[in-house]
């Protein structure tokens, strides 16, 4: 882990319970300070528009449904983000096909370090 936790707010948007307890607990302890966490697309883009994020981590189905509704608030309100997905990358709408991809399961590195170039 070569990133220092740093002050990086950042959106978790996944609907497992238990992952979203993994991923926050990755994100907290290599390098984001604030995390915040929606399990519905209507919470995460109630959070998108009320709060500032610097990053984000974008589930690709959540609760049985695309979460392409999120991903063009965070595309319209500028936050970059991470899709993560247990499928494959065609289940990426493909206008989304350029931004970065994370395939379930991944490890706090594979994290870290797409957060990392993320934010770079």
């Amino acid at each position: 882990m070569t990133m220092e936790k740093s002050s990086c707010r950042f959106l978790l948007v996944e609907d497992e319970i238990l992952l979203v307890m993994m991923f926050e607990d990755m994100l907290r302890q290599f390098c984001c300070s604030s995390v915040s966490s929606a399990s519905t697309s209507e919470q995460a883009i109630k959070l998108i528009e009320n709060d500032c994020f610097d990053a984000a981590l974008l589930d690709i189905n959540l609760h049985g449904k695309k979460s392409d509704d999120v991903a063009d608030a965070l595309v319209a309100h500028h936050i970059p983000f991470i899709f993560c997905t247990g499928a494959g990358l065609e289940d990426v709408a493909p206008r989304f096909q350029n931004y970065p991809f994370l395939r379930k399961p991944f490890g706090s590195e594979d994290l870290v370090g797409a957060v990392e170039k993320l934010l770079a």
